[in-house]
């Protein structure tokens, strides 16, 4: 299969250079002769429509299921950034029966389909030169800030994203009073894809408010990603305009999308973060793109410690919880409960496709335990690089080094700065037994899973000499 693929592409590529010097001849012609389009004798002009054409066809083809529609509303806005999104070309060809009217329709209609050859020639080079392409994929509180810190501090050598499906989870949901899970899936996979191909258009249709120019105040979390606020991407400050997320490393104005894609461009590599994601299965058409060579990394945690950090960091939402563990029974069909069991099922099956390694999946995934990145970060940040194919670089190490051991004033429940290996025995002391079991019961498969054993009282829940955490190896080379 492989071998047809790669015997494809090399047709494919060939086909492609006849067509382009073909298309360029024809053009330098029509210049050097001054020859008006209506004047050009019928069949030639036919035969030219015919290989233009084939050739798209060629690269529709090839590239089929790149953009897909969210909903009937969702369309993609044409920017300088989307050479491949189809456009423009159909109206040259329906006028005057088939002829061309102009030679400067003549030139931009060579312009688009020679723009359109690079950048596929581009795309197919990827696994040439080795770029990688990382989803680091995770739920809130499992420490997926921290740990994506591991890409964020590559530097020149990598592009990150910290949660930019933020926004599109955001606009869904106010639009529809709630998250309907197989529009929000598909609209995930789409942004997903096209940013790691450093196209921003379909993400900047989320944004609120949208960008003027491609140029936004209100992307979220900007300052996460060293990428956004590195110079070639610091466009100059403007007074009186105020950036909510705005970068800290240095003094920027509004961001600019279409530097950042160029910037993006530039890099080696491609990372985002996302804990929004439900189900890894959904993105399986990332995976099958010819363009990508991406890897994802599943970041998991023991659901009883994901829980009582939620209900401190998010303590609005979680009141329920919070009332419960003070003085009452938990109810085991009350919706937050059933949420909870929704959340650790989504996990655990997302896990046991990747675990099972489907063709699909094949050396594309790892699974990590926020538990044994707390204990040994750098043998685990070597293992997640390894899995990668990219160089554990001297940066991320002296990072981590400075950053695992955070004082209490500097390590926030927000904070990327961490006392990992206290982070994983905290939640044992701030959790109520009952509110464990509850947990336990409903979430009893992807403990198990996960190698987190269950606690049979408040004693064993409180001692520390009694380990929760087994010594599991997850396979994912």
């Amino acid at each position: 299969m492989k071998h047809r693929l790669q015997l494809g592409i090399q047709i494919t590529a060939r086909l492609f250079k006849k067509a382009t010097r073909a298309l360029q001849d024809w053009q330098n012609l029509l210049r050097r002769r001054h020859i008006q389009a209506p004047l050009l004798p019928r069949m030639r002009i036919k035969y030219t429509i015919s290989i233009v054409f084939f050739v798209t066809l060629v690269i529709i083809e090839k590239e089929n299921n790149i953009i897909s529609r969210v909903s009937d509303k969702l369309t993609l806005k044409q920017t300088p950034q989307t050479p491949l999104q189809p456009s423009g070309f159909s109206h040259i060809l329906q006028k005057h029966n088939g002829s061309l009217t102009s030679l400067s329709k003549i030139d931009s209609a060579f312009t688009l389909m020679k723009r359109r050859l690079e950048n596929y020639s581009e795309h197919q080079g990827v696994l040439r030169r080795g770029r990688k392409h990382i989803l680091l994929l995770a739920t809130t509180r499992t420490g997926s800030s921290f740990v994506g810190e591991f890409f964020n501090q590559q530097g020149d050598n990598m592009f990150y994203l910290f949660e930019p499906l933020w926004h599109v989870e955001k606009m869904l949901t106010l639009e529809t009073g709630g998250t309907n899970a197989t529009v929000a899936a598909k609209a995930y996979r789409d942004v997903l894809r096209q940013l790691f191909l450093c196209d921003f258009s379909l993400l900047e249709s989320f944004i609120e408010p949208p960008p003027v120019d491609h140029i936004t105040t209100a992307l979220f979390r900007r300052e996460s990603s060293s990428s956004l606020c590195e110079e070639s991407v610091c466009s100059p400050s403007i007074k009186g305009v105020f950036e909510r997320y705005h970068c800290r490393t240095r003094r920027c104005g509004p961001l600019n999308l279409t530097m950042a894609s160029e910037s993006c461009l530039q890099k080696d590599h491609r990372a985002i973060k996302s804990v929004r994601v439900r189900q890894l299965e959904t993105l399986r058409p990332l995976a099958e793109d010819p363009r990508l060579d991406i890897k994802f990394i599943q970041l998991v945690r023991d659901p009883r410690a994901v829980l009582a950090s939620r209900m401190v960091a998010f303590e609005a939402k979680y009141k329920n919880w919070k009332r419960w563990a003070m003085d009452g029974d938990v109810p085991i069909d009350d919706d937050e409960v059933r949420k909870l069991k929704g959340n650790c099922d989504n996990i655990r099956m997302s896990a046991e496709i990747g675990l099972r390694q489907p063709p699909w999946l094949r050396r594309r995934y790892m699974l990590v335990r926020y538990e044994d990145i707390a204990r040994f970060p750098m043998r685990k940040a070597a293992e997640m690089y390894r899995f990668t194919g990219i160089p554990f670089p001297p940066q991320v190490k002296s990072w981590i080094l400075r950053n695992i051991q955070a004082s209490k004033e500097t390590s926030g429940v927000y904070s990327t700065q961490k006392n990992s290996s206290e982070q994983v025995e905290k939640w044992r002391f701030n959790l109520p037994f009952k509110i464990a079991q509850v947990v336990q019961k409903v979430c009893g498969p992807t403990l198990k899973l996960f190698g987190y054993k269950s606690v049979s009282s408040e004693e064993m829940l409180t001692d520390k000499s009694i380990s929760l955490i087994e010594d599991k190896a997850f396979n994912f080379l």
